[in-house]
């Protein structure tokens, strides 16, 4: 008997409140649509947000959720065609999968494949490549989960940081301690069969639909080692501690050909190779500019680390409505739009309940991060307040970015005593151009030392930040006042470079078999984009075959 055909119908906008089961949005699915329940083959959500908007408006703050339901193909209803006519539904976008639906001839019979960094980005571009039955080897210059994390105990101690296995380097890379936030700004098929991967290897169902979806540390910890397990199920054998250090490749007329990658501990020939460096290889970028790859300097995202008590920003966008405080801590998402002569600026990696962290891995300089567990049980909400700096401001070289960074982060460094204590100024004092005194406590594990950062950061990113934080406190009063503190620097949030790529197959311009993905290619944005980008590229790569 031939398996009964379905259509998935995606159901927009119905309204949950705050104290409602999520039990009740099937049956007012189909009372909305004019269905029986058992006519449904299938029901789950696609999407979930949390809409407080007109609250001071007196309408009471609830959940918005857009839900798919699978039905036989040909079953109609008369509310259901009107539904469709004004847009009310629509049809379901298909989900992606990371098994090829097809493999060029040229990898059909497998091959060597070397992916280098053990981030979202090369975790997702060896499974579809194990999956089409390459042999994939996955080296990173850190070290996997358990020894990166005593690592770090050790740099906690001693404020001597490992180059190589360190809050930025190592398995998970850089997302590995922050708050594992997943959302993206694009709607990408491969995004469900991504989260699936994680929800099976431990990550809360939520995050398949949750707007505010987020892992947190502490569940990542028990999530990368059955990740790495699924992964070695699949054939991948990792090589730890193994840094790359450069191409091999055939030098011939037309484009290139990788033959080898040479590392730390040997070289590893390849038929295929795909870099997934992160955002903060810096050593990487200058290697591989040194062997002739087009990469170009691109703007990136620089500013500070703004911290508030929790119960502030709990006050500020709950006020005293209880069901709203029984959500837990409250995060937010500011913007503020150029103008006046100035560019914008947005809050980046808000961690409520969270801890701001040192994400360095070179000795002498300075870089904030913020981290929070699933659980959010801090008393301090952290976020990043960045604008955008390029190539106007920095030059036009390839790695013009990054010595800005490095200017930056030395300057900091040295402000804070050279030591890992970070400056600090409270948001009032940095608006009104004065030096903080009193009482300066933070979440900041190794200190904080009361500096003038409107005039570290320089006249042009403190202008920026002064007018988008006196923004932010009409929205969250409180914002800009005096428990409100600037920890900095932070210029991580996004890399300085970026590759030039075929646009049809993700390949690096110029090589036959050489993909560059994620964060340090220029072409993500955090965990879930640079899992999308690994996982797009792979799987590209996979359809259009090496070049002969």
């Amino acid at each position: 008997m031939s398996p009964e055909r379905t259509v998935t119908w995606r159901l927009l906008n119905l309204e949950l409140g705050l104290e409602e089961p999520e039990s009740v949005l099937r049956e007012r699915a189909c009372r909305e649509l004019g269905l029986e329940p058992e006519e449904l083959r299938g029901f789950r959500f696609a999407r979930k947000t949390l809409d407080a908007r007109d609250r001071r408006r007196g309408r009471a703050p609830r959940f918005v959720v857009h839900t798919d339901l699978i039905l036989a193909a040909g079953c109609e209803t008369p509310r259901l065609a009107r539904a469709v006519r004004s847009g009310r539904v629509i049809a379901a976008p298909a989900a992606g999968s990371l098994e090829a639906d097809s493999v060029h001839d040229s990898l059909a019979g497998g091959g060597r494949a070397v992916v280098v960094g053990c981030g979202p980005a090369g975790v997702f571009a060896a499974l579809p490549l194990a999956l089409a039955g390459l042999r994939v080897t996955l080296v990173e210059r850190g070290s996997r989960l358990e020894r990166r994390s005593r690592d770090l105990v050790r740099f906690h101690r001693t404020r001597v940081p490992d180059p190589e296995s360190n809050l930025l380097f190592g398995e998970g890379g850089a997302g590995t301690y922050s708050d594992g936030k997943l959302a993206t700004r694009v709607d990408d098929a491969l995004e469900v069969p991504i989260l699936e991967e994680l929800v099976a290897a431990g990550a809360p169902a939520e995050i398949l639909y949750d707007s505010r979806a987020h892992i947190g540390t502490d569940r990542l910890h028990t999530l990368l080692p059955r990740l790495r397990g699924r992964l070695e199920a699949c054939g991948v054998e990792f090589g730890w501690n193994a840094r790359f250090e450069g191409l091999v490749a055939d030098e011939g007329g037309g484009a290139r050909r990788v033959r080898a990658v040479t590392t730390s501990v040997g070289e590893l020939p390849c038929d295929v190779l795909v870099l997934a460096t992160g955002h903060s290889a810096r050593d990487t970028w200058a290697a591989l500019v040194e062997q002739g790859l087009p990469i170009e300097a691109k703007p990136f995202q620089l500013g500070v680390r703004v911290e508030h008590p929790q119960e502030l920003i709990d006050e500020a966008r709950y006020g005293s409505d209880a069901t709203l405080r029984r959500l837990g801590a409250a995060s937010y998402n500011l913007v503020c739009k150029a103008g006046e002569g100035l560019a914008a600026a947005h809050s980046f990696c808000m961690c409520p309940g969270g801890r701001i962290v040192a994400s360095v891995n070179e000795p002498g300089l300075l870089c904030t991060n913020g981290m929070s567990n699933s659980a959010h049980s801090s008393a301090w909400a952290n976020a990043a307040i960045v604008t955008t700096f390029g190539p106007r401001e920095f030059g036009g070289g390839p790695l013009a970015g990054v010595e800005f960074q490095r200017r930056l982060e030395e300057r900091f460094f040295e402000a804070g005593g050279g030591d890992y204590t970070a400056p600090v100024q409270r948001v009032g004092d940095f608006l009104d151009a004065r030096a903080s005194e009193g009482d300066l406590r933070t979440s900041y594990p190794f200190g904080v030392l009361p500096a003038r950062i409107d005039e570290l950061l320089g006249e042009d990113a403190r202008r920026i930040l002064a007018r988008a934080l006196r923004r932010f406190d009409r929205h969250l009063p409180g914002f800009a006042g005096p428990r409100g503190l600037l920890v900095g620097v932070e210029t991580r949030s996004s890399g300085p470079v970026r590759v030039r790529r075929e646009r049809a197959t993700g390949r690096v311009e110029g090589f036959r078999n050489l993909l560059w993905v994620g964060e340090g290619a220029g072409f993500a944005g955090g965990i879930m984009s640079a899992a999308l980008d690994g996982a797009r590229g792979a799987l590209s790569l996979l359809r259009a075959g090496v070049r002969g």
